[in-house]
């Protein structure tokens, strides 16, 4: 059966949809990208703010049509959408077939075919290194899950209700997986989990993240190793320490914040102060030289005052961050949240989104022109999307889109293929982005095959 896949969302959702691919594939079922050939299709959705509920909802829609003119038989739906609307989504959109929720990837197959699941209450799920999956991330780079599900009670999130209570994967078979994949030629892990800095606590590993990471490094023909979603009070010495020792560990730390204001932690159920937070940051900064820091802030939370938008505006003018992603509070019925009183209006929540984000741009700007005339290491991602005469990559302070992008706009000697690590000197610097001139590049490990176009997937086991 020919079969096309929609993934929406985050990494995490990423990683699912690899894992519902790979299992399809290895059922004998072939991944097609053009929707008029598939004879079913999935779509795996994301439903964590407004706007990736509704397109979520427009691409079922659009894929709904497809049962009209295409060969499409089956519609499937899977993912956080189906957590929050599975009755809702059957009844209300009558081409679905068939959902599959968070913890039910396994039941992807037999939906697909037509066949029949028993109902019942599904296992919390976590794939692991013997679990045939298929890439859609960049030919060089992947996502590894570390764990799954999540303990903390942060009154805006949802994930615990979707994803269950949190556990990690076993500590060899995360290496395992990760020396599989530098083998395979990818150049860069992504460690993810919704706090990945929990990593081990249930399995009794003490110092579970920094121990991880410490034998990662250690593997031989590693590349770039990065960890995504620290929770604040987590972000041990150790773990700092761990990062500082390794050249291959990415000198980059994504520690969502959501807010600086205590007032709103506290509502928010996550506690701590700006003042608290800068001093982490402060620390940070003294153990891991030229690092990056990402953070993520939530305006427009219930019972957020004028004077605590002020306060998270001028604790990101002293964190001076490196990237910064900036949320409008999206209410919910299934959220703690919702039974908050004090709501924010949803025209102030635009105007302090935008103002703040007017705030950070300017501290990009002026960080980035620091870096005008300095060389660092990049990993060369291949031809931009945005010009034939332009290449792209990124450095270890930028995530894979998340973060801005840093612009070939040079080569000394010979073109480099995507996938090589190399040397740049930065010429000029915008807001966000930054742009250069290649001065040099590794050798690409035989293993990683000669593209100028990434393949769109690549098999993780043999």
């Amino acid at each position: 059966m020919k079969i096309g896949f929609v993934s929406l969302g985050c990494p995490k959702n990423l990683v699912d949809s690899e894992v519902m691919m790979g299992a399809l594939e290895a059922r004998g079922h072939e991944l097609v990208s053009d929707p008029d050939e598939a004879e079913a299709l999935v779509v795996n959705t994301c439903s964590f703010i407004d706007p990736a509920k509704q397109e979520s909802i427009e691409t079922i829609l659009e894929m709904a049509e497809y049962k009209k003119s295409g060969k499409a038989q089956r519609l499937v739906v899977a993912g956080c959408l189906v957590e929050r609307y599975r009755d809702e989504l059957r009844q209300q959109i009558p081409e679905v077939d068939a959902v599959v929720g968070t913890n039910e990837l396994q039941d992807i197959v037999a939906h697909c075919e037509g066949r029949t699941v028993a109902d019942g209450k599904a296992q919390p799920y976590l794939y692991h290194d013997l679990t045939f999956r298929r890439l859609a991330s960049p030919r060089h780079m992947a996502y590894i899950k570390i764990n799954e599900g999540c303990d903390h009670p942060c009154t805006f999130c949802l994930i615990p209700q979707f994803r269950g209570s949190f556990r990690s994967r076993r500590f060899e078979s995360v290496v395992r997986e990760a020396s599989h994949l530098f083998r395979s030629g990818i150049r860069e892990i992504n460690l993810i989990g919704q706090d990945t800095t929990a990593y081990g606590e249930d399995l009794g590993i003490k110092n579970g993240l920094p121990s991880l990471l410490d034998r990662l490094a250690r593997i031989e023909g590693a590349g770039w190793i990065r960890f995504l979603y620290a929770y604040p009070n987590r972000v041990t010495q150790r773990l700092l320490d761990t990062i500082a020792e390794h050249r291959t560990i990415c000198g980059y730390i994504d520690i969502p914040l959501q807010h600086s204001s205590a007032d709103v932690l506290k509502r928010m159920k996550r506690g701590a102060s700006g003042d608290v937070f800068l001093k982490m940051i402060e620390r940070i900064r003294r153990t891991i030289p030229d690092v990056g820091i990402r953070t993520t802030f939530i305006v427009g939370f219930p019972g957020e005052t004028e004077d605590d938008f002020n306060q998270l505006c001028r604790f990101v003018e002293a964190a001076e961050f490196e990237h910064v992603g900036v949320f409008g509070y999206s209410d919910d019925e299934h959220i703690a949240s919702y039974h908050l009183d004090n709501k924010v209006p949803p025209g102030v929540i635009y105007r302090r989104k935008r103002r703040l984000m007017a705030i950070q741009r300017k501290i990009s700007r002026r960080r980035n022109q620091a870096l005008v005339g300095k060389r660092f290491r990049i990993l060369v991602k291949g031809p931009s999307a945005e010009s034939d005469l332009l290449w792209e990559g990124r450095l270890e302070t930028q995530a894979e889109e998340i973060d801005g992008t840093t612009y070939i706009v040079d080569v000394e000697g010979e073109m480099p293929r995507p996938g090589d690590f190399g040397e740049i000197r930065i010429t000029r610097a915008g807001d966000y982005d930054l742009f250069g001139k290649l001065e040099s590049v590794e050798p690409t490990p035989e293993s990683l095959p000669a593209e100028t176009v990434a393949p769109t997937w690549l098999p993780v086991l043999q």
